[in-house]
């Protein structure tokens, strides 16, 4: 799931040039590292990057960081786990608290994480989309954070 090793140069070159021809506005990435990035970048202008990221799979941290001081979105892939969807007593007992679903809770975090952070969970109906919906208004208070943060605490681990 992480970035693959090597130069991005020969497929990124070829969507530039089509750029240069105004046949692409912008570029993304996904699946890549900071290196690569930087690659990228002595190529073209990337907009937005998209890496696996959620509150127990944080291997990206300083990454986003640094991508929002350059003004570049991150778009985290499986902010909901994936094919496994999160499960934590921590994100559990948060989402009581809070009188949400641990999925809110969850996806609040990540908006509440770094302004540069933009969402696409996928979803299958028209329900979860209204209570993914309801995770932009859910503020979180900074003990509840605090909690969230120690789930990933080990880049990759989350709690079971």
């Amino acid at each position: 799931m992480g970035p693959s090793e090597g130069s991005i140069e020969e497929p990124l070159a070829v969507l530039a040039e089509l750029k240069r021809h105004g046949l692409i506005r912008h570029l993304g990435l996904s699946n890549i590292s900071p290196e690569q990035l930087a690659e990228a970048q002595s190529i073209t202008e990337i907009v937005c990057v998209q890496n696996l990221y959620n509150v127990a799979h944080r291997s990206d941290d300083g990454f986003i960081d640094d991508l929002a001081r350059q003004g570049i979105a991150y778009v985290p892939f499986f902010p909901l786990g994936g094919f496994s969807p999160l499960q934590s007593s921590t994100l559990d007992a948060v989402a009581a608290s809070l009188a949400a679903t641990p999925m809110q809770v969850a996806l609040a975090w990540l908006l509440q994480r770094s302004s540069n952070i933009l969402l696409i969970p996928g979803t299958a109906s028209l329900e979860h989309l209204r209570e993914n919906l309801k995770a932009a208004r859910l503020q979180l208070p900074s003990e509840a954070i605090a909690d969230l943060d120690s789930i990933g605490r080990s880049p990759g681990q989350g709690e079971r």
